[in-house]
């Protein structure tokens, strides 16, 4: 694959696995947009947040290449797979990071835990616009098409005007058949928990193991203005999110604390 100085250039991962099919629905549409660089780690690495490789190799392999796309597998996290690509598989900084299709919502406090956002906030730290996609759906028939025309949509108003430094966006589709989704809302974060469960096991061996479960708790599942409602409600989520996580309401009443 040739790339031009006026192709856009389009880094590619998520945290589902190589072969998951919310990545190649997205491929696919981001093909329509420019030249493809795929770094894909091979299993599912869901809830790694920004971890990253740091006690063994990370290796990276050359699968396919064709005049549109590239693809590389990576033995790391989502996160790894960004900083491969920009520290050595690229020789130019992308114009876009996107992460997803994730299978599986990433919305209120889930932000936290993903693989897929934690690459969309690592193309931020390297000045990239970058954006992370998720469907509400843990189906393992799941319908990723659905998809295909707010993706286009947000590609085409970041094509139009880029995100500020530091900021990105976490969207979240819901799945449901595209006649019944109302539209596109700007979000804020829903407050909210995963009250977590360990199911205490016993293995063959008859040793203990715990396995996590846990259900989502909304804190607010009346407030209208909050990705999880918007969800809930049959539109598109649309939030930015930023790499600064500094509580900024609250340092002049710290200082304050700390100066008595």
């Amino acid at each position: 694959m040739v790339i031009e100085k006026d192709d856009k250039l389009i880094l590619l991962t998520n945290d589902d696995g190589l072969y998951a099919a919310g990545l190649k629905t997205l491929l696919e549409v981001m093909e329509e947009f420019g030249k493809v660089v795929m770094v894909s780690t091979m299993e599912s690495q869901s809830g790694m947040s920004q971890a990253l490789t740091v006690k063994t190799p990370l290796r990276v392999k050359l699968l396919e290449e064709t005049d549109k796309r590239r693809i590389y597998a990576c033995n790391g996290t989502p996160t790894d797979s960004i900083k491969l690509a920009v520290n050595q598989l690229l020789d130019r900084t992308p114009d876009f990071v996107v992460s997803g299709i994730n299978h599986g919502a990433n919305a209120s406090v889930s932000v936290l835990y993903s693989g897929t956002m934690a690459a969309a906030l690592e193309g931020c730290l390297y000045g990239i616009c970058s954006v992370g996609f998720s469907l509400n759906s843990f189906s393992p028939t799941a319908d990723f098409s659905v998809c295909k025309e707010y993706i286009r949509i947000v590609m085409k108003k970041l094509l139009s005007e880029s995100l500020p430094a530091g900021i990105c966006l976490n969207v979240n589709i819901p799945a449901v058949e595209a006649d019944k989704i109302k539209g596109i809302k700007i979000c804020r974060q829903s407050k909210g928990n995963w009250k977590e469960e360990f199911e205490k096991r016993k293995d063959p061996m008859g040793k203990t193991y715990y396995w996590l479960t846990g259900s989502f708790v909304n804190h607010e599942p009346d407030a209208q203005d909050t990705d999880e409602w918007a969800l809930a409600n049959n539109y598109v989520s649309v939030m930015p999110v930023s790499v600064d996580m500094t509580a900024y309401w609250y340092m002049d009443k710290l200082k304050s604390r700390f100066d008595k």
